[in-house]
């Protein structure tokens, strides 16, 4: 877990003293899909059921899909030089390259130097992520390790996923779930005491590994039912964590963005946790779910669509296979 900077609006219960000078801010975002999207229609054809059978278990209508020819490090860097172009920041002053992700084009160079490279960030450190799902927030938080040490200044946290190309077109338990995408924060160092990310609470347990699992050269497998009600006791006990830490409520949140596994998923937990549906983003039925992108991905649209502004307090929570699983308070300040 990453030490809470000085912000006495997250700093705990009472607002804690502050225990470092400098914290870590998202400055901006970005994010990138392939122009490909796939209809309910296209994908119940091929698993013998209705359309509106889709719909209701997953929430989805049209998914992003890339094409044959179509490689995550290009998509990754697409979203990553918006992130930047928002934030104001050239790719020779980042210190660190972050790539969460379980689909990279080879085992080997990884995703992350390959994209520092299409970038124009030579010579920067990069390193990938593996922690499924789950992978954007792990990135983040090594990423306000980082900087709350004082060893960066501003790092770039992508996450991006083509999971289309390893799914099982007859499999009715994954083929109408995943999606491609890629999204991308700029994280940079502020002795500001607003605009602060706060602890990320980081979590695993391996007594559900055999749940969801990517073979080496194989197809996603998934046992539904079980994953399902996993996440959502996982998620809605990590965003109490997550509030608890900051001496906040749920009214103190003005958005709910939670990995965007499937809008079943996203509305159980916040039933459970008694939200206002108007406060939790699901942008399930555009999107689906492109695993560690879904973040990123979610916080562009929200600001694009204006349901994010600078001020706003917004909790970020994500649920993936180990499992892992894993949230944070953030406030909002991004560059204008």
């Amino acid at each position: 877990m990453t030490e809470l900077a000085p912000d006495a609006s997250l700093a705990g219960p009472g607002g804690g003293e502050a225990q470092h000078s400098v914290g870590a801010t998202i400055t901006a975002v970005g994010m990138a899909v392939p122009e490909r999207r796939v209809s309910n229609t296209e994908i119940a054809s091929r698993l013998g059921v209705e359309e509106s059978w889709i719909a209701r278990r997953t929430g989805t209508h049209t998914r992003p899909w890339a094409d044959p020819g179509d490689r995550l490090s290009d998509l990754a860097a697409r979203a990553g030089r918006e992130a930047l172009a928002r934030a104001g920041t050239r790719p020779d002053e980042l210190d660190l390259v972050v790539v969460a992700t379980s689909t990279a084009d080879e085992m080997s160079p990884n995703a992350a130097p390959l994209v520092a490279g299409l970038l124009g960030a030579e010579g920067v450190a990069a390193l990938d992520v593996g922690a499924a799902c789950t992978g954007w927030l792990a990135g983040l938080a090594i990423a306000c390790g980082q900087i709350e040490s004082g060893r960066a200044r501003q790092v770039l946290v992508i996450g991006a996923d083509l999971l289309s190309r390893l799914l099982d077109l007859t499999d009715r338990d994954t083929a109408p779930l995943f999606a491609d995408g890629a999204g991308a924060a700029v994280i940079r160092a502020t002795d500001q005491a607003d605009g602060r990310i706060g602890p990320v609470h980081m979590h695993t347990d391996r007594s559900g590994a055999e749940l969801i699992r990517l073979e080496r050269g194989g197809r996603v497998w998934m046992n539904g039912p079980d994953t399902f009600r996993a996440a959502v006791r996982c998620l809605t006990a990590v965003t109490d964590e997550a509030l608890t830490a900051c001496g906040l409520g749920a009214a103190d949140i003005d958005l709910f963005v939670y990995h965007q596994a499937n809008s079943r998923i996203i509305r159980a937990v916040g039933e459970r946790l008694r939200l206002p549906p108007e406060r939790v983003v699901d942008y399930v039925e555009r999107f689906a779910n492109s695993s560690a992108a879904t973040l990123p991905i979610a916080l562009s649209v929200a600001e694009a669509e204006g349901r994010l502004r600078s001020g706003h307090r917004v909790l970020l929570a994500a649920f993936g296979a180990g499992f892992t699983w894993g949230a944070t308070v953030v406030e909002w300040r991004t560059a204008q």
